[in-house]
């Protein structure tokens, strides 16, 4: 599934432009002496506080949890499309019944019309977070009530959606450090919303295995590469401002945007490691950038080899998506998926990839479209789905989920 710039009207070849470089990326590691050997193992520590399948996260609060909480090892993204028939009335009795199945099920109870409410009694870290597309905002609220940004993404050259992977009414989101949990609590949720809406797609991802890495350890997509280096900080007055919106009914929510990437390991495994880090402008072993030695050492993207390239490739991944305003900055909280290869490939794997921001248009867009118009790692990579959903702010007990546009 290579593909060259040709294919969308650029004419320079991203493979040729790869290999050709990839002599001057040598150049470079030769120059700084980069580090090549794979990093000592960090030590994992145990977990004192015993099972993890105790621990729960509080559903209710001033944001829906699953946004800045520890991210779990299991997750699987729901969306849904609403029937006909679903008014405003209808979203509000659908949102108090999900909102009190999550708050039950994120405290380890089972739901109220739970057939298997043994199965609830191991949240390890469940969240439940819901998201509205422009169309459950417009029957809830209005056209005026649609936020500006909240709906399809522009085209991107790149892209090759698939409509079974895209767009939605209603997002779901479950996860928990348990695989059996999210089955269940996905189950419960879809058995009470049916009513009001039909499931149009299903992803599902993963991370590392809870306690398999230290907590907070960068997650490796299956390319190997290290994938949410300089995250804003959950916590910090930085990541309130990117994440969190700060007006109407949306007050205290933020926004996903979330893209189903095509991961095309079977070409990848041509590719060495010095070109692999060439296109990502980062050592594929540690993390580091091309000029520096830890993961998180700032990239130097004017350092140049004795021949007079830049380190750090214009057209590598890290360069492309490095912010050009100070507001292009996004919390991405993505997964890993897998799933049985079709034809004589090897692997049909990819990229759930999700980033919360408080406007995609100003945050989100202007990255992806300098990705888009020439980021190397585009010869093995393909978007095929692509959703844009708001995510109303939390609620106190008693309350529900989307009450600020719909009560």
């Amino acid at each position: 599934m290579s593909r060259d710039a040709t294919d969308t009207g650029r004419g320079l070849s991203r493979r040729g432009f790869l290999f050709g470089g990839a002599a001057a990326g040598v150049g470079a590691a030769v120059a700084l002496g980069v580090e090549r050997t794979l990093p000592a193992q960090r030590q994992a520590e145990l977990d004192a506080a015993g099972l993890n399948g105790a621990r729960t996260v509080a559903f209710h609060g001033e944001h829906q949890a699953g946004i800045d909480t520890p991210i779990a090892s299991h997750a699987t993204y729901l969306g849904l499309d609403l029937h006909d028939d679903t008014d405003r009335a209808a979203l509000a009795r659908m949102m108090r019944v999900l909102s009190d199945d999550a708050s039950r099920l994120t405290a380890g109870e089972g739901a109220l019309a739970d057939t298997e409410p043994e199965l609830a009694t191991v949240p390890a870290a469940l969240t439940v977070t819901f998201g509205f597309g422009p169309e459950l905002v417009r029957r809830g609220g209005g056209a005026s009530a649609v936020p500006s940004w909240l709906g399809a993404l522009p085209a991107f050259d790149i892209d090759a959606l698939e409509d079974r992977w895209s767009g939605g009414d209603l997002l779901i989101l479950v996860s928990s450090d348990d695989a059996v949990t999210v089955a269940h609590a996905v189950r419960m949720l879809l058995k009470d919303s049916r009513s009001f809406a039909t499931l149009k797609w299903r992803q599902d991802g993963f991370r590392r295995a809870y306690g398999s890495e230290v907590s907070g350890t960068t997650m490796r997509n299956l390319f190997g590469q290290v994938d949410g280096t300089t995250n804003p900080e959950p916590g910090t007055a930085d990541f309130d401002r990117v994440v969190w919106a700060g007006d109407g009914w949306l007050a205290g929510g933020t926004s996903i945007v979330l893209r189903r990437i095509r991961l095309d390991l079977d070409v990848w495994d041509e590719v060495d490691p010095v070109a692999r880090s060439f296109s990502v402008g980062r050592d594929i072993h540690t993390g580091a950038p091309l000029t520096g030695t830890r993961e998180a050492d700032e990239p130097d993207f004017e350092a140049t080899t004795a021949a007079g390239n830049t380190v750090i490739s214009p057209v590598s991944h890290i360069a492309r998506s490095r912010p050009v305003d100070s507001r292009e900055v996004i919390f991405r909280r993505g997964y890993n998926y897998d799933v049985a290869p079709t034809g004589d490939g090897v692997s049909e794997s990819g990229l759930i990839f999700a980033c919360f921001q408080a406007d995609v248009d100003a945050q989100f867009v202007p990255i992806q479209r300098r990705l888009a118009e020439g980021d190397l790692l585009n010869t093995w990579t393909t978007p095929i789905g692509s959703a844009v959903f708001a995510i109303p702010p939390g609620c106190e007990p008693g309350g529900y989920v989307g009450e600020t546009l719909l009560g």
